[in-house]
């Protein structure tokens, strides 16, 4: 390697000892266009890899597959706040169906666990600080109507994402003080103090939308007007609530990049809509769907008898997740007075007996959820916290419970008699040391009234849930109702907050980060349709998702996230339910899929329907 000549003439120090020198100094200097970026690390995949691992790249291509949900539509613009909850299924930032009209600047691989891989961008450049973040467009790119893709288009979704987008793109464009022009092809977003390492893949990983098929006085408003975008396909036709149907566009332009091969196989995407997971389970087994995936171990082990999987027409099959499991939880609005105690809380996630719930309403088929972060490296079940965890959480210490501090803690558990004494009187000695008593059949707190509340369910199989936990709630005096109501109602009490207690999904990776802020951070608790269901605001979880974004080495990554979990469980904002240790799909035998599971489990667009199938 070349030498620098020292102020003597003689032979000083190699360029690459300058250029390292030069980095500590100014992160910009290394900084040199990507073909990926890793949140940690280095991207998995070399710039001239060939497919992601998990696809078949020579998979047939053609045909239709149809997909089933529950539930209604009537909005196709996918980004704005207000139709966020009833926007129609595949168009954008879909996880089961992909994006099928809008696309990011780079693609996700699920089988890492967060890296971005160059899509609409064809290269990403950072600096050691990730100070700024530059896409260079790919060239080639352009929307469905041939228009190209422009650095302007980038920046007019920048634009109407921050006056009328969801709260969470806000927040991820939040640290960008400077948008501009990068060259002919380029967009460069500069930062301030307060970006972190995710802010740069959060932003690569945002819709493109064309300026020139948007009206910016009515951007804000939902549209039943088939949008156009850059992605695989095209909405072909709309059937509000009942089905939207996508044409792969024969002229897409992305269909020979690598980060393509293999996925988006089907000819036709049409997306059925039912009034209920009931009227969608008896579509598929009419073949009028393709593939159902269950979570229900009632029904995954009793609803299989129909002809077609007898035959072998239908096959039923388990994947694994190398993900931390979902926590699926009843969740206390903290917002409601009855809730505000955490001692109060607390005591209420005693009274879940799983044990029973599980043997006689779901043949043992669950396990129990005790962690966010539930069978990870990131989950602080059963470990002790570190040294450097102590730290994290030093200011907040008198917030830990101890056993979740040592590592010992676990949810409750019961003979499985639907009515354990010791765990009824433990549960009984909480309420009491929190000032309430019992009179009679009722348990009465401090203020002379009952202890009550109602649970909000939006379907049979969350009101089973409901009535399991209130069987052993009617045992100690808590008055406790059940109301379902309709699909529509449910979405606009949810995103209101306007509920005692609901059943929420917690999804997990394997690298969480900046959505946490509208889970749980202080910053979301009044926003209206954020998945703050709880109504915390906490400055301890505040400072652990900063951390936790701001992590330069796994090291210390995993350690912020174990000390945030340990918050949240300290906390007692839900009562931990359960979770399946596999991934459960049934398919009629015509769809395909790959040999390989990523980390992420099973990836439905890259299935294939046999071309031999009618």
């Amino acid at each position: 390697m070349r030498s620098i000549p020292s102020a003597d003439g003689r032979a000083g120090f190699t360029v690459a000892v300058a250029i390292a020198i030069l980095t500590t100094l100014s992160g910009s200097v290394l900084a040199e266009p990507q073909h990926a970026i890793a949140m940690q690390g280095e991207p998995a995949l070399p710039s001239d890899f060939e497919r992601l691992p998990y696809v078949n790249p020579d998979a047939p291509q053609g045909g239709t597959m149809r997909y089933g949900v529950y539930g209604s539509f009537d909005n196709l613009n996918p980004v704005i706040v207000r139709g966020a909850l009833t926007t129609a299924r595949g168009i954008w930032f879909d996880k089961e169906f992909g994006n099928l009209v809008f696309e990011p600047l780079m693609q996700r691989s699920a089988d890492e666990p967060f890296t971005m891989y160059g899509l609409l961008a064809e290269t990403v450049e950072t600096d050691a600080e990730r100070s700024f973040v530059e896409f260079q467009l790919n060239p080639a790119a352009k929307f469905s109507d041939g228009e190209p893709v422009r650095p302007e288009d980038v920046l007019f979704t920048v634009e109407m994402l921050r006056a009328h987008g969801r709260p969470m793109y806000a927040n991820w464009l939040r640290p960008a003080v400077k948008i501009e022009k990068a060259g002919a092809n380029g967009v460069r977003f500069t930062f301030d103090e307060t970006a972190d390492r995710e802010t740069p893949l959060l932003i690569s990983g945002l819709p493109v939308l064309p300026a020139h098929a948007f009206d910016r006085a009515t951007f804000e408003q939902t549209t039943l007007t088939p949008v156009i975008g850059s992605g695989p396909y095209l909405i072909d036709k709309v059937e509000p609530g009942q089905r939207i149907t996508y044409k792969k566009n024969p002229d897409y332009w992305g269909r020979d990049l690598p980060i393509k091969q293999g996925i988006d196989n089907y000819d036709t995407i049409v997306i059925e809509y039912f009034r209920d997971s009931n009227a969608q389970f008896e579509a598929f087994k009419k073949g009028l769907t393709y593939v159902y995936p269950d979570g229900d171990p009632n029904h995954w082990r009793t609803a299989y008898d129909f002809p077609a999987v007898t035959n072998g027409d239908v096959v039923k099959e388990t994947f694994t997740s190398g993900a931390p499991s979902n926590m699926l939880a009843f969740v206390f609005n903290t917002r409601r007075p009855v809730f505000q105690d955490r001692a109060v809380r607390k005591a209420l996630s005693m009274l879940f007996d799983f044990e029973w719930a599980n043997r006689n309403l779901y043949y043992d088929a669950y396990k129990r959820t005790g962690s966010f972060f539930q069978n990870s490296e990131l989950s602080s079940a059963g470990k002790p916290a570190s040294k450097a965890e102590k730290a994290l959480l030093a200011d907040y210490a008198d917030q830990i419970d101890p056993d979740v501090m040592d590592g010992t803690y676990a949810p409750p558990v019961t003979d499985g008699s639907g009515g354990d004494r010791k765990v009824l009187q433990g549960a009984a000695k909480a309420f009491q040391e929190a000032g309430y008593r019992f009179e009679g059949r009722s348990l009465v707190g401090p203020d002379g009234k009952p202890l009550s509340f109602e649970i909000l369910v939006q379907s049979p199989e969350q009101e089973r849930i409901g009535l399991a936990y209130k069987r052993t709630l009617d045992r100690i005096g808590v008055q406790t109702t059940i109301r379902q109501v309709d699909d529509a109602q449910y979405q606009a009490r949810k995103s209101a907050y306007d509920f005692d207690m609901i059943i929420a999904t917690y999804s997990a990776s394997l690298s969480p980060g900046a959505e946490q802020v509208y889970r749980w951070g202080s910053i979301s608790r009044d926003l209206n349709g954020t998945f703050n269901f709880a109504g915390v605001a906490d400055p301890a979880l505040d400072r652990l998702i900063n951390e936790i974004v701001s992590a330069r080495s796994r090291e210390a990554f995993v350690d912020a996230v174990r000390a945030y979990d340990r918050v949240l469980i300290s906390g007692h904002y839900v009562v931990p339910l359960f979770h399946l240790p596999e991934q459960w799909l049934a398919r009629w035998k015509f769809i395909k899929h790959p040999e390989t599971t990523p980390l992420y489990g099973y990836q439905l667009p890259a299935f294939w329907k046999a071309p031999d199938a009618k």
